[in-house]
């Protein structure tokens, strides 16, 4: 597939001088410093800036050796993909804030204290403002009149340092919500069926939008073909990475 040929350019990183794994890192330069974003596993990424980690749906599928310890951790929903105990366990600090919808507070009261973050609230720690975005189904489920993602379940979220605004999508459909997002510089957006949304609808959503920069992200079994070229003309850079390294 000719835009996997696109791996080649990714720039390795060791994260850690101690670590034998080498990650894929993205940079970007934003106002007071760079922010960094490592491809995990599946929906789970790191984020870093100013001295301070978040770490987003961390998932024990993915390997974590020598990666730092959270400031925040981003919760998107119950799933088990999305949230699992153990990494929270792992990669929690005293005072790491973790934040999630009411859902996700309620499945970790004997885990950790949850932030609670409602969709359409906002919140500030320190430089970083974080953003809940609804994410949900709005015509697939597991039968009829049912949803893998009911509405409020779930956050997607936008959260900005120096600047920029990242948009992560979570598992969803291509929503009014995420349609009427402004100003993102990148967006991480998902695709797999028959959870969420086939690739053409994610390009349609995408378009919608029209963040600087997309990344394909929770898309196990998806042609990201069809979303790339969807997007052909747009304007939109795609990126095109291995969330399954």
């Amino acid at each position: 597939m000719a835009a996997m040929r696109k791996l080649a350019s990714w720039v390795l990183l060791a994260t850690a001088a101690a670590s034998s794994v080498k990650r894929p890192v993205e940079e970007f330069p934003a106002s007071g410093g760079t922010v960094r974003i490592t491809p995990v596993r599946h929906g789970s990424l790191m984020i870093e800036a100013g001295g301070q980690v978040i770490h987003v749906d961390p998932w024990s599928q993915g390997n974590y050796e020598g990666l730092p310890q959270a400031d925040i951790i981003l919760i998107t929903d119950t799933h088990g993909d999305h949230l699992d105990r153990v990494m929270i366990q792992k990669l929690k600090k005293p005072h790491t804030v973790v934040i999630g919808p009411p859902a996700v507070a309620k499945a970790l009261e004997d885990v950790a204290a949850v932030t609670v973050l409602r969709n359409g609230e906002t919140t500030k720690i320190g430089a970083w403002t974080i953003e809940a975005v609804p994410m949900y189904n709005l015509k697939r489920g597991p039968a009829e009149g049912k949803f893998y993602h009911d509405k409020g379940r779930g956050n997607g979220y936008v959260v900005t340092w120096g600047g920029k605004r990242f948009y992560i999508s979570g598992d969803t459909e291509g929503v009014p919500e995420m349609r009427a997002l402004q100003n993102i510089d990148v967006a991480f957006v998902c695709m797999n069926l028959p959870f969420t949304m086939p690739p053409e609808e994610a390009a349609d959503a995408v378009k919608a939008f029209r963040p600087k920069i997309v990344y394909p992200y929770h898309y196990r079994g998806s042609d990201l073909s069809v979303f790339e070229h969807a997007l052909k003309g747009t304007g939109i850079e795609v990126r095109i990475r291995d969330w399954y390294y």
